[in-house]
């Protein structure tokens, strides 16, 4: 599909822009667990054991079952590991499992024939299936390409009719760091490529009367992984198919960074309706991924109950009212392009904020103790009393929120305080302090002089005449709030409307949470997926020139690492290292955890930098995409280093690798030495 095709179905990859409906797919059969049509959002993970260790395997997927997993995906490189789904199968049936199973295949197609035999779902990747990747540039004339389609054809369409024939459903997914030198060279590494390369194999199986597939668009990058599965629901729409939706964000990585960067990709698709399915792939045992999925995943049964609840008291609502129809929306912002990462143009307050200056981070320490100065170490400010000075950390905040209360010690000269606006005009000395209105109260203020006026608003404020009577210059940030179930799409419309406006003022987005009686760890958890989906999926589409993270029963420093970690995940504002880490799989030929706990102990200070920590040349380097640096099993106790997508480093011994890796980034010259705490 063109440009010119891309841009007339812009807007249209969901129901509604503004209030929560979940797009409605056709419904798969799986074995006895159905996806899409009106089922639930399905869980699902992967197993990370040899396949052919039928016992590990079997008792690794009770436990991802009874974590809550719907679906058990294991791996089948080969045709033997195919065969050996059958035991598997067996032996779970025995003990009373009857999850649905799902082989993955990549490179195999006689692996694939033989696990579709087998089990309930088959997954291929376009990419690999009957293409290759040498990171060729390929220039083929229509006739040729076309000649290429056939070729796949034919290798495609048995595997099709084995599906057909024993009632085996089948995914196809898409991975961005695994498309075909014909793709790339046919459409770029863009997210159109992406999706052409699951159409085509779409169309084939529509040719064959084929329809029991899953479809999905992974990527480590949120940013490209959300703008990918928009455009394929838009396709897929503009052609009458309506498939169900398997979410992901692959190579995520584990702890903190990993649910953070699931979150803003996967919250930001199902904030939007879309999503039958969700996969959280973390470095981590796979039993520990269900229940961020289920987490992720539970908020939007509380958003369909209050849309029912809405039209039952509305009384007859018609069909169409109740969902939807994909080709009705109710907003089309006139320059938004969902495809396309585009910043929000602003003016630049103070040279401090909008503009092009990276989006601000605001923690409240309104309720700490101001007596002692190292209470700022939390918000990155590491108070020495030795020397009576501070050391700033990579993720130090840019405001902290006082409200009324004065501090009793001096604050770092670049860190910004905001107070309340009547105890900002009592301030005898206000460098570097700014005062936060309410709209009422900055239309009748009489001091506007601060060179930053934070004013609060929330999305219905546009349309009020208090609105239209702001005082506007380039002073004015708005601190946008919400107190809306569906907070996102909330906040969102304000910034539609502002666009409709000719508003170019700077946007501080702000999201409140409670966690009341829970415990820290999921306390934590919760946060992080929450705020990640909540502001992740503005920043996406670059709406925002900073974030605050309101949480009084969270921790300054968990609310400050959250913050900084959802800018770093939309790609807003880098202060760390990136780690595009694979889950692990049964193709692992090296223990991924402590690989990835070993690599991140001696780089992580290595402020920017991407480093791609790979399993297996399946997760290789077309999978790592944009990373600086790689690191992938190649052979049993063998390791290959890549400088972005080169291998200049081939079947090192494991044990000097990490060596070898830290050697490559400093011929580079990008090798900082560690500063010792």
């Amino acid at each position: 599909m063109n440009a010119d095709a891309i841009k007339v179905l812009q807007g249209r990859y969901c129901n509604s822009l503004t209030e929560y409906s979940r797009f409605v797919t056709r419904e798969v059969a799986i074995g006895d667990v159905p996806m899409g049509g009106n089922n639930p959002i399905r869980i699902q993970s992967m197993t990370t054991t040899d396949t052919m260790d039928t016992i590990g395997t079997v008792e690794q997927s009770i436990r991802m079952i009874e974590a809550g997993c719907e679906y058990v995906r294991i791996t089948a490189p080969s045709i033997k590991e195919a065969q050996n789904l059958a035991e598997i199968k067996k032996q779970l049936r025995q003990r009373g499992y009857t999850t649905p199973l799902v082989a993955d295949i990549h490179f195999t197609p006689n692996a694939a024939e033989v696990a579709a035999r087998i089990v309930e779902k088959v997954r291929v990747n376009p990419g690999n299936y009957a293409d290759k990747k040498k990171f060729d540039q390929i220039d083929y004339t229509d006739a040729e390409y076309q000649g290429e389609l056939e070729r796949i054809y034919q290798k495609f369409s048995p595997l099709v009719k084995i599906c057909k024939e024993y009632g085996t459903a089948m995914r196809i997914g898409t991975n961005h760091g695994s498309l075909s030198d014909r793709i790339m060279s046919r459409y770029g590494d863009t997210p159109q490529g992406m999706v052409e390369s699951a159409m085509e194999f779409m169309r084939m199986c529509e040719m064959l009367n084929y329809y029991n597939l899953v479809i999905s668009m992974k990527s480590s990058n949120p940013q490209v992984m959300v703008q990918a599965y928009r455009l394929l629901v838009e396709i897929m729409v503009a052609e009458g198919m309506n498939y169900p939706l398997h979410l992901g964000v692959t190579e995520a990585g584990d702890g903190e960074d990993g649910r953070i960067k699931s979150a803003v990709g996967i919250g930001t698709l199902l904030e939007d309706g879309l999503g039958d399915t969700v996969r959280v792939s973390l470095t981590e045992e796979p039993e520990a991924e269900a229940p961020v999925a289920i987490a992720l995943v539970e908020r939007y049964l509380e958003r369909e109950k209050a849309k029912g609840e809405r039209l039952k008291a509305k009384g007859n609502v018609s069909a169409e009212e109740k969902n939807l129809s994909p080709l009705t929306f109710d907003l089309s912002p006139p320059s938004h392009n969902p495809y396309e990462y585009k910043k929000r143009p602003t003016y630049e307050a103070n040279a401090f904020i909008g503009g092009h200056m990276v989006p601000r981070v605001v923690v409240d320490l309104s309720q700490s103790n101001l007596k002692d100065p190292t209470v700022l170490n939390d918000a990155g400010y590491l108070y020495s009393p030795l020397l009576d000075k501070y050391n700033m950390a990579d993720q130090s905040v840019d405001f902290v929120y006082l409200a009324d209360q004065l501090p009793l010690f001096n604050l770092p000269g670049n860190l910004k305080q905001l107070y309340n606006y009547q105890t900002w005009q009592k301030l005898a000395d206000k460098t570097n302090c700014h005062p936060v209105f309410s709209l009422q109260k900055y239309i009748k203020a009489e001091d506007r002089t601060s060179t930053l006026n934070l004013v609060r608003v929330k999305p219905a404020d546009i349309d009020s005449e208090e609105f239209g009577l702001l005082p506007f210059d380039k002073s004015l940030v708005f601190v946008l709030e919400t107190n809306a179930l569906h907070g996102m799409a909330d906040q969102r419309l304000f910034f539609f409307k502002m666009e409709e406006l000719g508003l170019d003022v700077p946007v501080i987005i702000k999201r409140s949470y409670s966690f009341e009686n829970q415990e820290s760890r999921i306390k934590n958890q919760d946060l992080q997926l929450f705020s990640a989906t909540d502001l992740g999926a503005l920043l996406v589409d670059g709406f925002g020139d900073g974030i605050w993270v309101d949480a009084p029963q969270a921790e300054t420093k968990v609310i400050t690492s959250t913050s900084f970690g959802i800018l770093q995940a939309t790609r807003s504002r880098i202060s760390k290292t990136e780690y595009i880490s694979c889950p692990s799989c049964g193709r692992t030929l090296f223990d991924l955890m402590i690989t990835t706990q070993m690599i991140r102990s001696r780089t992580s200070h290595l402020k920017g930098l991407k480093i791609g920590i790979m399993g297996c040349i399946v997760n290789g380097p077309g999978e790592m995409a944009d990373a600086d640096y790689g690191y992938v099993g190649s052979g049993t106790d063998k390791v290959t280093l890549y400088r972005g997508k080169e291998a200049v480093k081939k079947n090192i011994t494991s044990v000097n690798a990490l060596d070898e890796l830290i050697n490559i980034i400093r011929e580079d010259g990008n090798w900082i030495e560690p500063v010792e705490n």
